[in-house]
């Protein structure tokens, strides 16, 4: 609606669920006095910072496609899903770990990040990290209950830092990275519920027997780029391991 004040909802303290999508909001100060508020969306603002004064029970915002540039000043503690999809953020430092102690959803899809250091919040369990610059991997000991992870579209070569601290992780998608050699794959072993794994549209896809390849190296897999792994596919896959393991000896 054009909004640029948005001042007339301080009255409005019992508020619950707001949303102000599609303005031209640069300020959310008068929100401050809305105690109450559970949902705040706010997308397709001209916002430059998702700092608010702190809301005892908010538990879900959405600030995507605003200008935002980094996470300063977010500090609801009930907050449990904050997208920040299509911002410009750079950086994650600022992320106020010791008072995002509620936060489960974390998407930031189509920034500008270049590493995930500096992200670890101990009770996330879904980080939507697509459409990035990523090129490395840090930090991600800290997300021991981090069960999907979204890397596609990144500039991804190596998959160091993976930690066998991750034991909840099950989905990881790096479809459209850079990852040429089974070498790199084989680094996923320390992840142990590791259940299903997006690797198409890198280069080690296009290599021969490139599934089973995959799955001799993660035998625990259920399912590879979409694909349910057949029974006749395991079983290939574990002679080839078995062949590997008589010529390391």
């Amino acid at each position: 609606r054009g909004l640029t004040d948005i001042s007339l909802l301080e009255r409005f303290i019992h508020l619950r669920y707001v949303d102000l999508s599609k303005n031209k909001l640069k300020d959310l100060a008068p929100l401050s006095s809305l105690t109450q508020l559970l949902w705040l969306k706010v997308d397709g603002n001209l916002l430059t910072s998702a700092s608010m004064q702190e809301l005892p029970y908010l538990q879900v915002i959405s600030f995507d496609r605003n200008l935002i540039m980094d996470l300063e000043g977010i500090t609801h503690p009930l907050l449990a899903n904050l997208s920040l999809k299509e911002n410009k953020i750079q950086t994650v430092l600022g992320l106020s770990h010791d008072q995002l102690f509620s936060l489960q959803v974390l998407e930031l899809r189509g920034n500008k990040l270049k590493t995930t250091a500096g992200l670890g919040v101990s009770k996330l369990k879904k980080l939507y990290l697509a459409n990035n610059t990523i090129c490395s991997l840090e930090g991600l000991e800290e997300f021991e209950q981090l069960e999907t992870l979204h890397l596609r579209d990144n500039k991804l070569e190596a998959l160091d830092g993976f930690s066998d601290s991750m034991k909840c992780l099950q989905y990881l998608n790096l479809r459209s990275n850079g990852i040429k050699s089974f070498q790199e794959v084989e680094k996923l072993q320390v992840l142990p519920m590791l259940q299903a794994l997006v690797l198409m549209d890198n280069p080690c896809a296009e290599e021969p027997d490139y599934r089973l390849e995959v799955l001799s190296r993660l035998p625990q897999l259920q399912r590879l780029d979409k694909e349910p792994i057949e029974e006749e596919e395991w079983e290939e896959a574990e002679k080839i391991r078995q062949t590997r393991k008589e010529k390391e000896k």
